[in-house]
């Protein structure tokens, strides 16, 4: 792990991955910057991608869970971390990814804010928030460096 968390990375924690595909709205639209740029990573573990999976073959079917595997498999960048830990979380410490986008209000919370900080430089944002201020063209001149030339991948293929 780096001292300088990448500002190009972020974690989608399980109820945010399955949102993306079932629902859409701000979850899609929150992976969809990863989808439309080669810049800025989706980081995820595979046990992640097991717990999203397993709630997009709760709420729909295993066959369509089995598809979403093989398509975030392609988008994410694949990281480890120690059995037992919160997987979204690990993901994200372990990932050097400074963003962490989860419905769950408990994790959004003051209290989880000061407990994460201290031992990791995590913000936590439901998706909404994380799409309002994530900005790719000023981030492009941190990240990459020079004009931005807009998306680079189209994010529906």
């Amino acid at each position: 792990m780096s001292d300088d968390p990448n500002p190009a990375r972020f974690v989608a924690d399980a109820d945010v991955l399955a949102a993306d595909l079932l629902v859409g709205g701000p979850a899609r639209e929150a992976i969809d910057l990863a989808r439309a740029h080669d810049w800025i990573d989706l980081v995820a573990s595979d046990p992640l991608l097991d717990d999203a999976g397993a709630v997009i073959a709760d709420c729909a079917d295993d066959a369509l869970a089995t598809d979403w595997r093989e398509k975030i498999e392609a988008l994410r960048e694949p990281v480890s971390h120690p059995a037992g830990d919160h997987p979204a979380l690990a993901s994200a410490y372990n990932g050097d990814a400074p963003h962490l986008l989860t419905f769950d209000e408990g994790l959004q919370s003051a209290r989880a804010g000061a407990a994460l900080n201290a031992h990791v430089d995590v913000s936590v944002r439901e998706p909404r928030a994380f799409v309002a201020l994530f900005d790719p063209e000023s981030m492009y001149e941190v990240v990459v460096g020079g004009e931005y030339p807009g998306p680079d991948r189209d994010p529906r293929a």
